[in-house]
């Protein structure tokens, strides 16, 4: 092993030996997965069966087909995911479990209420006061607690549906409680429906006796308003007083177009007399009787006297009696277009007087309108009062007519149907036994080997070193490597001259009869040594020894710390209670201070700064602080002992001064021929004394001391 921590990445796992130590070790692995999955096959046999079924509900607007929307193209309610999630909790509610427990008497089932019936253990439990009694919680909850854990309500995603399982020991059971909780819900929702006509029903009777009372009253009040005004109709909108005006007007118009019309005839007849026009033209003239028969009998003498002019005289009496009925005829003429023109003069003065009547009356029918038009303000008021209160009537009647058409459950249908109902499951989806017993079988598997491997790693025997020092020989029972300084210490010891053997051995400063744990410790406690750096050449069992002499100088009553310099970190493994405390690496990359590094000793009072957790390549780069490190602690413990593990003289040299401290050697099966070759090698460094420790027997790793061989 290495010297120090920070060579720990040098060694690698052997996977040769992970791989060997399990096949080594496959009847235990064998055993243990046959037994792991023989367990598993008897307890999926002794759980009960469980059974599920599902039911699914669509969330829609529902509508009777008489309904006054069903022509609506789209539902007035919209039914989105909060809409959707709502009704998922009202399917949770208690209120429908209790209802779908009652039904089904699900109290009387011991799978609903397991506590009904507890078990030995749980009454004596009970009896101690460990456990709470199940029994002082009221059956009606226990049986709740339980319908919860078996019922799963949901909301298929992107979708309206809900969906109700349920789970149960009876395969029957599992698809009725769904069944029923659908029911009991779709009931209710009708229910709630039903209800509110019910309520609306209620509420609207009174209301509409009220509003014909006040219909009444506002009709009445305007038909005494009508009579006490004269605002009577005539029709559906007009007045007496308003029908006289109308008619008036319309007479007046007529009689001043009629005055116009005979005063223009009479001024036309009027100007031709006095021109000595020809009134022939005039439409009056023409159309009296007796001018038209003037005229014929005009043209009968002017035709006759023509005749007779021919064979007569002017002085003829048959011309002159001619000409005399001439004349004749042409003052009855002009006296009848006088009496025309007479006649037109007085229907225009007839007309005139009737115009002045009709504006006289049209006058006083305005002057009456006016009167009548702030009546008619009042009068509107009223009957828009009677208008509004038989609009409101009419929808009350129509709202209570449907209301009350309403009154049986089916005529209110809920805004949910169901579009698949429970079935009774054909197989238990719980225990699966063939996924379980697979599974438990894998999972032994790998534990135990996992196990093994832990085991393989923990114990060393799984490691090696690295590729970089597997060239070098082995010595003793450890193989060295990298010393702290970084140059590799010679693996082999050349050959020394007899006599520079036999000097080096002179400088063993202990007695040659006891080189024991306790021998040692003594003389550290008698010179009073600070400071004593151990090697221990042959590895893990000198460093145990070292072990061994820290707890034997602390139960002297001294003081004392070791620093765990060693690759394996065995000092560590020893006497902390953990290996991955923080420690020398933690101290020397300067992440921890020197307090947090010392930790007490798990078997005596001594204590030890363990290996660390840090990168040993980054705390090599500190290794000069480690002797400061060491003379900071000198100042708080009577002893510090530095176990170096399996180095060289030259790395000790970095670490510790040879005008202070003292070089424990620890070896347990070195002859003396190698004893002095290291000999040579630290008075080479300037190390003259060197302290040898061999104990008797490998050091345990509980630490118990050995008696010297």
């Amino acid at each position: 092993m290495s010297v120090s921590p920070m060579t720990q990445p040098d060694v690698d796992i052997d996977l040769g030996r992970l791989v060997k130590a399990i096949w080594e070790k496959k009847a235990l692995v064998a055993g243990l997965t046959a037994a792991a999955a023989g367990l598993a096959f008897l307890v999926t046999g002794m759980l009960n069966p469980l059974y599920k079924s599902e039911t699914r509900l669509l969330i829609e607007t529902r509508e009777p087909v008489y309904s006054s929307d069903q022509n609506q193209s789209a539902p007035d309610t919209v039914f989105d995911d909060r809409a959707v999630t709502s009704q998922v909790e009202i399917l949770r509610s208690t209120d429908l479990v209790k209802q779908v427990a009652r039904n089904l008497d699900l109290s009387s089932r011991v799978e609903f209420d397991p506590a009904a019936n507890p078990s030995a253990i749980g009454n004596v439990l009970i009896m101690l006061g460990l456990k709470k009694n199940p029994l002082d919680v009221p059956a009606e909850e226990r049986v709740l607690k339980e319908f919860y854990k078996k019922l799963d309500v949901y909301a298929v995603p992107e979708s309206r549906v809900i969906g109700i399982e349920f789970s149960s020991e009876d395969e029957a059971l599992a698809a009725a409680v769904p069944n029923a909780l659908v029911d009991v819900y779709l009931a209710s929702q009708s229910g709630a429906k039903l209800e509110n006509n019910t309520d609306a029903s209620a509420w609207l009777e009174p209301e509409i006796a009220k509003l014909r009372d006040k219909v009444r009253e506002s009709e009445s009040k305007v038909a005494e308003y009508r009579a006490q005004t004269g605002l009577l109709l005539v029709n559906q909108q007009d007045t007496i007083a308003a029908k006289q005006l109308s008619d008036i007007s319309t007479e007046l118009s007529r009689v001043r177009a009629e005055r116009a019309d005979s005063e223009a005839r009479a001024q036309s007849v009027r100007n031709a007399l006095d021109n000595g026009q020809a009134v022939d033209a005039v439409s009056n003239v023409l159309d009296s009787p007796v001018i038209q028969r003037l005229r014929e009998s005009e043209g009968n003498i002017r035709a006759q006297l023509a005749d007779v002019s021919t064979t007569l005289l002017d002085n003829h009496p048959r011309m002159k009696g001619l000409r005399a009925q001439l004349a004749d005829v042409e003052r009855q003429v002009a006296n009848e277009i006088r009496k025309v023109l007479s006649s037109l003069e007085s229907n225009a003065r007839v007309a005139r007087i009737r115009e002045q009547e009709l504006t006289a009356q049209l006058n006083e029918l305005k002057a009456g309108s006016a009167r009548e038009g702030e009546e008619a303000v009042e009068l509107r008021s009223l009957e828009r009062e009677a208008a509004a209160q038989r609009d409101l009537l009419e929808t009350y009647l129509g709202r209570y007519r449907e209301a009350a058409s309403r009154t049986q459950p089916k005529a209110l249908p809920a805004d949910a149907r169901v579009i698949s109902r429970a079935v009774p499951a054909s197989e238990a989806y719980f225990p699966k036994t063939g996924p379980i017993i697979i599974v438990s079988t894998l999972a032994a598997f790998l534990l135990s080997t996992i196990g093994v491997m832990l085991g393989e790693l923990f114990s060393g025997r799984a490691l090696r070193p690295s590729s970089a020092l597997t060239s070098e020989p082995a010595r003793g029972q450890g193989e060295p490597e990298a010393p702290v300084t970084g140059a590799a210490a010679p693996a082999v010891v050349t050959a020394r001259p007899v006599e520079q053997t036999n000097q080096a051995l002179g400088h063993i400063s202990n007695d040659a009869d006891d080189f024991s744990v306790e021998a040692v410790a003594e003389q550290l406690v008698t010179d009073m040594t600070s400071v004593a750096v151990c090697v221990s050449p042959e590895g893990d069992e000198g460093s145990a020894a070292a072990v061994m002499l820290v707890r034997t100088v602390a139960g002297e009553g001294l003081k004392t710390v070791l620093i765990d310099l060693t690759g394996s970190a065995c000092p560590t493994e020893l006497m902390a209670e953990s290996i991955r405390l923080p420690g020398l690496t933690d101290l020397m990359c300067g992440e921890i201070s020197i307090s947090d590094s010392i930790h007490p000793d798990r078997l005596s009072s001594a204590h030890i700064i363990p290996r660390g957790n840090a990168n040993a390549r980054r705390a090599m780069r500190a290794i000069d602080r480690l002797p400061m490190i060491i003379d900071a602690l000198t100042e708080a413990y009577d002893l510090v002992v530095v176990e170096c593990g399996a180095t060289d003289a030259a790395s000790i040299a970095r670490i510790a001064r040879a005008e202070r401290g003292e070089i424990v050697l620890s070896v347990l099966r070195f002859g003396e021929t190698e004893i002095a070759e290291l000999l040579i090698e630290f008075n080479a460094q300037g190390f003259d004394d060197v302290l040898l420790m061999t104990p008797g027997q490998p050091a345990s790793p509980l630490g118990t001391r050995s008696t010297a061989a």
